[in-house]
């Protein structure tokens, strides 16, 4: 072995010593059925079932009150989320949904060691391109939850659960969307 390669395999060697080995991902069934549980405590606990583009509504009216606030007030959209002026919209607890969503994820990450700043791409496709189009998408999802009156949790989750029929008409285009638009995106995966 030329001195080189030894260094070379030496630092291989050192480099995965370091990294962090993932833990196998939860069982898909175990963790739909502690889904389903959480669901079925939002409605217990707090009347009224899961969503998150809620928060993000009241998030953007609360910025818009303060950039504008004629805007604000003169806008039904965003009078919606501010309420009535008399206690703060930041107590909607759907904003403190999104933020435990946040914190859980860092920390359900954390433990399963996968906190690494990464892309996940096909090798077909840049990081640019890869961006590009999760941005494209993100922004299609973000537009179609507010035509839709509610994001994926929202319609999905707890539209289902109530057996509401555009609730479960949504989760039907979402499978049929993805599917008949796997075709066209696959050559970033494969």
């Amino acid at each position: 072995m030329g001195i080189k390669n030894w260094f070379s395999h030496h630092h291989e060697d050192n480099v995965r010593a370091h990294e962090l080995v993932p833990k196998h991902y939860w069982n898909p069934y175990l963790v739909g059925i502690g889904l389903g549980i959480v669901l079925m405590l939002t409605f217990v606990i707090m009347g009224r079932g899961l969503g998150a583009s809620g928060a993000m509504s009241t998030v953007v009216s609360v910025v818009v009150d303060e950039v504008a606030p004629g805007h604000a007030q003169s806008n039904q959209f965003y009078q919606n989320y501010l309420g009535d002026g008399t206690q703060s919209p930041f107590k909607d607890w759907l904003v403190f949904e999104v933020l435990g969503l946040l914190v859980g994820g860092f920390l359900s990450g954390a433990i399963a060691g996968r906190n690494k700043l990464t892309v996940e791409k096909g090798p077909h496709i840049s990081t640019k391109k890869r961006f590009l189009f999760a941005f494209i998408g993100g922004s299609l999802m973000g537009f179609g939850a507010k035509m839709a009156r509610g994001c994926t949790s929202g319609q999905g989750l707890t539209g289902g659960s109530m057996l509401s029929l555009g609730g479960w008409a949504f989760l039907l285009m979402v499978f049929v969307g993805a599917y008949g638009m796997a075709y066209f995106v696959r050559r970033q995966w494969i």
